[in-house]
């Protein structure tokens, strides 16, 4: 019984210690968003890991903000992100409704972005079009502009 509850008490510990590193690896993001045309609503961030989740529509995580602090179509918001590889999406939902919505031939009647990258054709870029890199011990700063159809 005493050697179960040793055990438990170790695995218990070693959890804990698994989750500070990752917490204190974190790096703090600022992204700067710009020609944002509106105050309503709310800014939503998705961050991808890869290609695959980015198809499948799966973000890592998830972000949103809103725009009390937004001066003269500009937000810089700050993000947690442990330092590596990720493409981040950008929804300015001006209706809070939590989703992009579009119009009957499909094109998205809200603004919409992608990290350090702005769209110029009607093409949904790729993951590696839009891929940013978060260093540790860094000043990681991200960019990106709204576009609205």
């Amino acid at each position: 019984m005493k050697k179960t509850t040793a055990i438990g008490i170790n695995l218990f510990i070693g959890m804990l210690f698994t989750l500070f590193v990752s917490y204190a690896q974190a790096q703090e993001t600022e992204v700067k968003v710009t020609a944002i045309r509106s105050s309503k609503g709310k800014i939503v961030l998705n961050v991808f890991k890869d290609n695959d989740t980015y198809d499948k529509e799966q973000p890592f995580k998830k972000f949103v903000f809103d725009k009390k602090a937004l001066v003269n179509g500009t937000l810089t918001v700050k993000c947690e992100l442990a330092p590596g590889i990720y493409g981040i999406t950008l929804l300015d939902d001006e209706n809070d409704n939590g989703k992009i919505d579009k119009n009957l031939i499909r094109i998205p009647k809200e603004g919409f972005g992608f990290s350090n990258f702005f769209m110029e054709k009607l093409k949904k870029p790729t993951f590696d079009d839009f891929k940013v890199e978060v260093k540790s011990n860094a000043e990681n700063k991200i960019a990106i502009k709204v576009k609205y159809m």
